[in-house]
């Protein structure tokens, strides 16, 4: 029994594994077969089984639970079927939109339900017109299935119609292709402005929204949209603005203007301009609107430059920019038309007004004669009619200086502060205070007022005053000298001129004080030169100047009249004295004759008689060299360096040393010292005796001195034979 058990048992376990191994849903699959099937067979009742699809990773919905099983498990394996849509459905989006059917599908149905809340969950959510579009019409494609990405620019679509805008012409007038900067996102047309409110004027507020059409009302040019017209959209004709706008400033029945004073539309509360910081005055008040706001109201400079410059920079009375004038014309100029009247604070950056300029310094056609770039900043520039017109002296005949404030001050010409007692003379201190009347006391000649008179004022008749000089160095009856000695018109502690740095010797005791002083007395120089120039110019023997000897005067001549005597210590610089001509340094006249300019610097200039004269031997007879230096030194003639001994035969030593006097002794013929003679000293019988037996003796001096060219009657070996010789 137990034996049959275990049978029973294992036939049990082999069928089991042998269904298991023959499971058509694969070896994993733990469903029960009665879940889905029965035992009448193996076909599935859909309204019968008991499995309950929801247990899985897919749950059943909408459509899914009307289908057959077989539509989406083509395997009876149904572990391996995919629970992605499009693994069972076709994409006829072709990707365009991604894999996940569920993100606009539901199970229930293929149609969307809420594209607007879908596509608002992209980067470009739908607004206003958008709204309303189909889809076809942003994407386009053949089957107005395929959804490609596009750009979120406005002109990604609409460029199009941004190039075929012609009301205004958008592409001509270079408007942004970024649509929304002036039309509105959420809006159904185009004509809708966004920021036309903002940017301009209020046509979707306040009192002109909805009083419009189209954007040709009020832009009556269609090609240029800054032009605007107030007054052909309101029918205003102008005879009843004028009566409206009566008292008002600034008012003009023009566009630009109603905008100005209007510029939000509304009739209440309109513009004031002195309510801003900037109120109309002077020219300003009768100005146009458009004037100062070409560019429109808005922010619109107050400064004066932003709108004159072409006034600054075209002025010429004066030019301002020349003159380098700031640009702030408020620091200059009201609002008064014409630019003027107007004040000049910065006056003394140019000329500085004191005194008496100060105080008519708002008077400007005084000085300036309507004319402010041509005015003159010197004294004689405006006063030279009171300079010409002054009689008292009179400026002009005394040729005063031109520059007023030498003697005058600019608060008045009177009192002048000419200082005579400092410059020239004590008239308002010492002895001659009170002493005068009129300028004309000294000064006689009213033509010059260098010129100046001390004996006519003084009535110092000539003779008492010569008596009262007698013994005074330099004096001299006349006006220049007195005032030379008497400079602070003082007859106590006259000049005298010994006690100066320059005593007066020589020819300067005799000389008038205004030949030295003639510039005046103060600062006259000690410099020789300085007063002798010309002399030195003037020299003509010798001629100072082409021989450029030193312009110092005391180097060679004293103070003695006539410029002589005479030394010249710089002498070598010219001809250098030494031996002889050293010791008659002081006798200039016997080498020059009186004449400096064309002395000879050569031996036969000065010596050629000497030369001439000589005798023993005749210089001349023996056409010796004109160079006295060759054969003699600057000592003395005697004795001289001719070189007889080297260069032609020895008399100075050697045996002829003491035989003889005079050239002539040799010389016989002094007409030719080239010709000498031996035989004066030696005979002919004499000579052969001493001779006999040598070889090429013959009794001629030429012979002899060929054969003792040194005078030397000692042995000598001629041909081989030696002899004696004696004198």
């Amino acid at each position: 029994m137990r034996r049959l058990s275990l049978m029973i048992g294992l036939a049990i376990l082999f069928a089991s594994l042998r269904f298991i191994a023959s499971n058509p849903h694969g070896e994993n699959f733990k469903t029960s077969c009665d879940d889905c099937h029965n035992t009448e067979g193996w076909s599935v009742n859909p309204d019968s089984i008991s499995f309950d699809h929801d247990t899985t990773r897919f749950v059943l919905a909408g459509e899914h639970q009307r289908v057959n099983c077989r539509s989406c498990h083509v395997s009876l394996i149904f572990a391996g079927t995919s629970s992605d849509c499009f693994d069972c459905h076709t994409d006829i989006h072709q990707n365009t939109t991604g894999t996940d059917c569920g993100r606009c599908h539901s199970p229930e149905s293929w149609l969307v339900a809420d594209i607007i809340g879908l596509h608002n969950k992209t980067r470009f959510p739908l607004m206003g017109a958008h709204t309303v579009a189909a889809c076809q019409d942003c994407h386009p494609s053949g089957s107005d299935l395929l959804f490609e990405p596009l750009g979120i620019n406005c002109s990604d679509c609409h460029l199009d119609d941004y190039n075929s805008t012609t009301s205004p012409n958008h592409a001509a007038a270079g408007y942004s292709t970024q649509c929304t900067d002036c039309h509105f996102y959420n809006g159904y047309s185009w004509k809708e402005f966004s920021s036309h409110d903002q940017l301009y004027f209020p046509i979707y507020s306040g009192e002109h929204n909805g009083v419009w059409n189209d954007c040709a009302d009020c832009h009556t040019n269609a090609s240029d949209y800054t032009i605007f017209s107030c007054t052909t959209c309101h029918e205003h004709n102008m005879g009843d603005m004028n009566d409206e706008h009566t008292g008002v400033q600034g008012y003009v029945y023009e566009s630009i203007a109603c905008y100005g004073c209007h510029p939000n539309g509304s009739g209440e509360g309109s513009f004031n301009h002195n309510s801003t910081g900037f109120s109309l005055t002077g020219a300003h008040s009768t100005a146009t609107c458009v004037d100062c706001h070409k560019n429109g109201t808005g922010n619109t400079s107050s400064d004066c430059f932003s709108c004159h410059e072409p006034d600054f920079n075209n002025s010429v009375n004066p030019d301002h920019r020349v003159l380098n004038i700031p640009n702030t014309c408020q620091d200059c100029h009201t609002t008064q038309p014409g630019w003027a009247p107007a004040t000049f604070s910065i006056h003394n950056q140019y000329y500085e007004l004191k005194g008496a300029h100060a105080s008519q310094a708002s008077q400007c056609n005084t000085c300036h004669n309507g004319n402010y770039n041509n005015t003159p900043n010197t004294c004689a520039g405006c006063h030279i009619n009171d300079y010409n017109q002054t009689t008292s002296p009179s400026h002009q005949q005394a040729q005063f200086s031109t520059e007023c404030i030498t003697c005058h001050t600019e608060v008045a010409w009177q009192p002048a502060t000419f200082d005579h007692d400092g410059a020239y003379f004590p008239i308002y201190s010492g002895k001659h205070l009170g002493e005068w009347n009129n300028c004309a006391d000294c000064h006689t000649n009213p033509s010059d007022y260098k010129i100046f008179s001390c004996i006519n004022c003084h009535e110092h008749n000539q003779a008492d005053t010569d008596d009262e000089h007698q013994g005074i160095g330099g004096y001299l009856y006349q006006s220049e000298a007195c005032k030379a000695c008497h400079p602070t018109g003082d007859a106590t502690g006259g000049f005298n001129h010994n006690n100066t740095a320059f005593p007066l010797t020589g020819a300067h005791t005799g000389a008038d004080c205004i030949s030295c002083h003639s510039a005046g007395y103060s600062g006259t120089t000690t410099v020789c030169s300085d007063c002798h120039t010309v002399d030195y110019q003037q020299a003509a023997n010798p001629s100072h100047t082409a021989l450029s000897l030193p312009n110092t005067c005391a180097s060679c001549h004293t103070t003695e009249a006539g410029w002589s005597p005479a030394a010249f210590p710089v002498h070598n610089n010219y001809y250098v004295l030494n031996g002889a001509h050293a010791i008659i340094a002081n006798n200039c006249s016997g080498c020059h004759n009186g004449n400096y300019n064309t002395t000879p610097n050569t031996c036969a200039g000065c010596h050629i008689s000497n030369y001439n004269q000589t005798t023993n031997p005749s210089h001349q007879q023996a056409q010796f060299p004109t160079e006295c230096t060759i054969c003699h030194t600057e000592n003395s003639w005697l004795p001289s360096t001719f070189n007889h001994d080297a260069q032609y035969f020895p008399i100075y030593s050697g045996e002829h040393r003491g035989e003889w006097n005079t050239c002539a002794d040799c010389h016989a013929n002094p007409s030719n010292y080239a010709v000498f003679s031996c035989f004066g000293c030696h005979e002919q019988g004499d000579m052969d005796d001493e001779h006999n037996g040598i070889s090429g003796y013959s009794y001629n001096n030429q012979a002899c001195l060929s054969c003792h060219p040194n005078g030397n009657s000692m042995q000598r070996m001629r041909s081989g034979v030696k002899f004696n010789s004696r004198r």
